[in-house]
């Protein structure tokens, strides 16, 4: 039975990967291409966001790796019973733990390979690429003294530098800063420069018209204006760590008097939590595929498709511990339901594996959704030719 093990083993896992990385593929590069902006925006080089779409991909892996896992368990064994394997095994005297030892043996260990994710790798590279954005939305000096370029250094300040000339001397410098709700500022002055130690943008030759609520305008001329970026720059590489950043350890025994902390200790509680829970979608999941498909059964029946039916109760199961994982933040009545609907799912599953019954539903249900999935077929399937055409 060694070599039925492995054999399902290989094929199982080979359809995992052969979902999983594509899918992973397309996900990491829409969250990605979210992060253009570091680019376009800050000016910083392709190599620095290459950098941070790297750190990006562990943060995906386990919520993509439980569904991988469904898609290659189910069809693998609908295959398998398509080629009459299952009922081979069957036929042949072989128990139902041919077909789940192997399967559970790689759900444990994608869900080990998950929480390692999850404690120790996800936090480290989330806090990484926080610093790298931050330090890169810091570096505004940069960023202003690019030609030409009309850029939004924060929310309502905007800066404009026609020209860089030798040592240093910046031309043409345009300022609007309505950061201030009660007036508007707009700063114009013939020529400049940044002065590294103090972060500010000094302007020379120009003037400052002021625009008032009412409509009015005062205009103040000046020889020298000092525009001070210096808290700009502290606020922007400040990186803000939330809980979901921290590591287990620190989620253990945080830090009461951190800023966060204070803000929302919920929080903190509920990632703790969502921890201890999450990495168990791949036994939980390895196991609602294995009810749905595990079983031989004739081609003749009419069923909804297994991978259908097994990614239907997944995608209930993972909103709902997305719901109260969110809830358990404002109240902590949802911590035990983090772990009731798990413990819950396990229990259903192993009592039908334990009892070797079919995962089934109400035939008008089951019918219903046959019809509906056959319609959907015969809708993308091309339409036969008709006959010779006239002449």
């Amino acid at each position: 039975m060694i070599i039925f093990e492995t054999y399902i083993l290989r094929r199982v896992f080979q359809m995992f990967l052969t979902a999983l990385l594509p899918v992973l593929g397309i996900i990491w590069t829409t969250q990605a291409l979210q992060r253009i902006n570091l680019v376009t925006d800050t000016g910083q080089s392709i190599g620095a966001f290459l950098q941070l779409a790297t750190l990006i991909l562990p943060t995906i892996i386990p919520l993509v790796l439980p569904f991988a896992l469904v898609i290659g368990i189910t069809q693998t064994l609908t295959t398998m019973n398509n080629d009459s394997e299952l009922t081979v095994i069957e036929a042949a005297g072989g128990s139902r733990s041919i077909i789940v030892r192997p399967i559970m043996m790689l759900s444990v260990a994608l869900a080990l390979f998950s929480f390692a994710v999850d404690n120790f790798v996800e936090p480290v590279v989330r806090q990484a690429a926080r610093q790298m954005i931050a330090t890169a939305h810091a570096d505004l000096l940069s960023s202003v003294v690019q030609e030409n370029t009309f850029r939004k250094v924060a929310d309502g300040l905007y800066v404009q530098v026609a020209s860089r000339r030798n040592n240093g001397v910046l031309g043409g410098i345009f300022v609007a800063d309505s950061r201030n709700p009660g007036y508007e500022l707009i700063y114009y002055a013939r020529e400049g420069a940044v002065d590294e130690k103090s972060s500010a943008l000094v302007m020379r030759d120009g003037e400052v018209h002021r625009k008032l609520p009412d409509g009015g305008v005062s205009i103040i001329k000046f020889d020298s204006y000092a525009f001070d970026l210096t808290d700009l720059t502290k606020m922007a590489g400040a990186a803000t760590i939330r809980a979901q950043d921290r590591s287990l350890g620190y989620l253990l025994a945080p830090d009461t008097e951190e800023e966060n902390y204070k803000k929302n200790p919920g929080a903190y509680d509920a990632e703790l939590h969502r921890r201890f829970t999450e990495w168990t979608f791949p036994i939980l999941f390895g196991l609602i595929a294995l009810v749905v498909s595990s079983d031989a059964r004739s081609h003749r029946e009419a069923r909804l498709h297994p991978m259908v039916r097994a990614l239907l109760i997944t995608l209930v199961l993972r909103w709902a511990t997305f719901y109260v994982a969110n809830n358990a933040e404002d109240s902590r009545l949802f911590i035990p339901l983090m772990y009731a609907i798990p413990l819950a799912t396990a229990a259903v599953t192993i009592r039908q594996l334990a009892g070797n019954r079919r995962l089934s539903m109400a035939v008008s249900w089951s019918d219903q959704l046959t019809e509906r999935f056959d319609s959907l077929r015969r809708l993308w399937q091309p339409k036969s030719s008709s006959g010779g055409s006239a002449q």
